[in-house]
């Protein structure tokens, strides 16, 4: 098949023919799987046979070039961080965070990349600055010049605003040590380098055994500040938790600065991600709509469930989630509802599934998309431009909470829950018609969603 040429017009076209199309969402034969386990989850209940991840493949008919024809932006010349060592690494934020994606992916692939690649960039600079913090003044350089280089690549120009980052993310905040020679003399970089490595993906969140020897490092540069008492005991409880998250960007700056970058970034993802599958990210509005149509031990099923529905509707306008975190939207939004008295299960009822906590593809057909417990980065190539794995299967039921029936957690392995979708890793097959048809379904997706 001849190459798409990214003429607007021509994305204009296929998605107007798509949109009619009955089997745009349903061929994908075509792509290969491989089916792995995802094993953060607990124990599940058998509920069926889980299918594999498909993927979702969604280009930007607005500016599908741009990542294709990078421009070179103008550097303010002032930044002493070394961009040539992470060009890679750049390039991967750029499409991890690319324009009309971003704020949907912010909080699970976008702004954990993003992020990591601060930590990365300062690190890597460190082996010749010396410094594992920069001065406000370059900091703000140093912002603006990565600002810069992301949009030329296709990345969001928002960034800053999507993560909530600002210059003083680079900075040594709070922390007392900021150079690589104060930092060695101080801290034990043998037994960070043991515990964090190489990290288990799978155990880290719940044994922590590098978030353990960060926070340690951590508090003995906090403690650098603070004076000893008359017992030479230093009062460690008086460090304030800023100082401690401020040294922790320090720690992890450090160990940057000694790992090869693909291995720094697979680090530094784990970790995110240990944060991020703990809490639910939407904002839940307030629930009294709900109670007033689910009251009264529910007289009227339809009056709930549509009240459910419009309230599930606004969740789903807010962002893409890992399987987790719908796992812990479900159960806070349960929590949110049984305090206005509601005390049936009104997901069961209403037929609340998982994926409804999510990103939805249209009005039409419910198609929600949940990421694996550990998202994998967004790719892009000259066919599909950028694409990420996304959960096409049969609904899960979303967990109604109860005293005996604690809200899920990776952690607790006693805990049954509802099968949920295996993890897998696609593999991108031929580049045909039945792909081509997947593609601009999931145009279609990004733009209904969007509008």
């Amino acid at each position: 098949m001849a190459e798409i040429k990214p003429q607007n017009l021509i994305f204009l076209f296929l998605l107007l023919f798509c949109f009619n199309d009955s089997h745009c969402s349903s061929r994908q034969n075509s792509v290969i799987f491989d089916n792995k386990v995802d094993n953060l989850l607990p124990v599940i209940s058998p509920t069926g046979n889980p299918q594999p991840l498909y993927p979702l493949l969604a280009p930007s008919p607005l500016s599908p070039f741009t990542m294709t024809n990078n421009t070179t932006p103008k550097l303010s010349g002032l930044c002493t961080l070394d961009f040539d060592a992470i060009g890679t690494m750049m390039s991967m934020t750029a499409t991890d965070c690319f324009t009309v994606f971003a704020p949907y992916l912010a909080n699970v692939v976008c702004c954990p990349q993003f992020e990591a690649t601060l930590v990365i960039l300062i690190g890597q600079s460190s082996k010749t600055t010396k410094n594992l913090s920069l001065n406000s003044t370059l900091a703000k350089h140093c912002l603006s010049d990565i600002d810069l280089i992301l949009t030329g690549q296709g990345a969001d120009n928002s960034l800053q605003h999507i993560c909530s980052i600002g210059s003083s993310n680079l900075t040594e905040g709070s922390c007392p040590v900021k150079d690589v020679d104060g930092f060695e003399k101080m801290i034990n970089t043998s037994k960070i380098l043991a515990n964090c490595g190489k990290i288990d993906l799978v155990n880290e969140c719940c044994q922590e055994t590098c978030q353990n020897a960060i926070s340690e490092a951590a508090m003995d540069l906090a403690s650098v500040s603070y004076e000893s008492d008359a017992m030479g005991l230093q009062r460690l409880s008086d460090i304030s938790t800023r100082v401690i998250n401020d040294c922790k960007s320090i720690v992890l700056r450090w160990l940057a600065s000694k790992l090869e970058p693909s291995r720094a970034k697979e680090v530094l993802r784990g970790l995110a991600n240990c944060n991020l599958n703990k809490v639910c990210p939407l904002v839940l509005p307030n629930v009294r709509s709900v109670a007033r149509g689910c009251g009264d031990e529910i007289s009227n099923q339809t009056s709930c469930c549509s009240a459910m529905g419009s309230y599930v509707s606004h969740l789903q306008k807010q962002s893409f989630l890992t399987n987790l975190q719908a796992m812990n939207c479900a159960a806070s939004l349960g929590k949110k509802l049984q305090k206005e008295n509601i005390t049936n299960n009104v997901y069961n009822l209403c037929h609340i599934t998982l994926q409804d906590f999510s990103l939805q593809a249209n009005g039409m057909q419910e198609s929600g998309c949940l990421l694996p417990s550990l998202p994998s980065d967004a790719t892009f190539d000259r066919y599909s431009q950028v694409s990420f794995l996304c959960d096409l299967n049969d609904h899960i039921p979303a967990p109604w909470p109860s005293i005996s029936h604690p809200a899920p957690s990776s952690c607790n392995k006693t805990v049954k829950i509802p099968a949920l979708p295996a993890a897998a890793a696609g593999q991108r097959g031929l580049y045909n018609d039945d792909v081509l048809l997947l593609l601009v379904y999931a145009m279609t997706f990004i733009l209904v969603t969007i509008h």
